[in-house]
């Protein structure tokens, strides 16, 4: 694979979907095809499911395989989608994978195996033997807050010689990191480089990164994509003024309640309120309770209306319609 080519090259914003799900064992159908829809018609520039937003390590192997056909079969080829592959056993990683060739996925993502904590040369020595193995092109994902493993700059460009491994996600919050890895893999531009957390999108792309993977545009898709264009053309004023929209999210909508998980409640509250899909979430987390709900309201109604007066929900739901 040339990833130096065009048509290769991953860019802009690609939201981590969040997996609709009625119970633990069965996926929200109806609220996946509705979050597809919207993302899509959002102006997105790609999917990827089964990463941590997804909730994907919680999930059941068959929920796993099925999100992965339904998701390529509902986006029939509209964008890019990338699957996330973790898993601590490679042979699991490897099904997966083979389930998203077959279903027209484009690109596969795996962060570290967690439990064990490996050192540089065996998780240099893990990613080649999977990317050996892999039947599409791989980024890298570096998650230490949940896998306890950071995927050094070093280590990075040692991987980046593989002709499979071809970019990398970051959501590691660590902007002094990210900066290094611009360093570092400045002479390989079609190595793709994405951040994570979506506060810090913008100043990333400024940078030099090549977009993000943002929670936030599961709701509000457009907001993403006009902050990464204005981003792309150095629009300081543009980016001034979506950027604090996208805070007034992080802000209103993940901080809610004493919960290591209250990013995705207030994520998956969000969607459920905005009639997209169910909130359900995947043991041994569970969605938020009455108190945090309604103060998500307010919350929500506040941002919808700072949003209304910049004219991006009124375009998303003309799109919609």
């Amino acid at each position: 694979m040339d990833r130096n080519s065009e048509k290769n090259q991953f860019r802009g914003i690609i939201p981590p979907m969040i997996t609709p799900l009625l119970n633990e064992d069965e996926l929200d159908f109806e609220g996946l095809g509705k979050l597809i829809n919207h993302i899509v018609v959002g102006g997105v520039h790609g999917i990827f499911i089964l990463g941590t937003t997804g909730e994907s390590t919680s999930l059941p192997y068959p929920i796993r395989h099925r999100l992965v056909e339904e998701t390529c079969n509902l986006v029939k080829k509209r964008v890019p989608i990338l699957v996330g592959i973790t898993d601590t056993a490679v042979s699991e990683s490897l099904k997966l994978a083979q389930t998203a060739k077959y279903s027209g996925a484009s690109a596969l993502v795996a962060a570290p195996p967690y439990y064990f904590n490996l050192g540089q040369p065996e998780l240099i020595e893990y990613y080649e033997y999977l990317a050996d193995r892999l039947p599409l092109p791989l980024f890298l994902y570096n998650m230490p807050s949940h896998t306890k493993i950071n995927i050094e700059p070093e280590t990075v460009k040692k991987l980046s010689e593989h002709e499979n491994i071809i970019g990398l996600k970051d959501s590691s919050g660590n902007t002094a990191y990210f900066n290094k890895l611009l360093f570092h893999m400045k002479d390989d531009p079609g190595f793709s480089l994405f951040v994570g957390p979506e506060e810090i999108m913008a100043e990333t792309v400024l940078l030099g990164g090549h977009g993000g993977v943002n929670g936030g545009a599961n709701m509000f898709p457009e907001l993403y994509v006009k902050l990464y264009d204005a981003a792309v053309t150095g629009d300081i004023k543009k980016v001034r003024e979506l950027h604090a929209l996208v805070m007034n999210i992080s802000a209103g909508l993940y901080s809610l309640g004493k919960f290591g998980s209250s990013y995705l409640k207030g994520l998956k509250c969000a969607l459920h309120l905005l009639g997209i899909c169910n909130d359900y979430m995947s043991s041994p987390l569970n969605k938020f309770r009455k108190e945090e709900k309604s103060r998500l309201v307010v919350n929500l109604e506040e941002i919808q209306k700072k949003l209304q007066a910049s004219k991006i929900l009124t375009q998303n739901k003309k799109k919609d319609q």
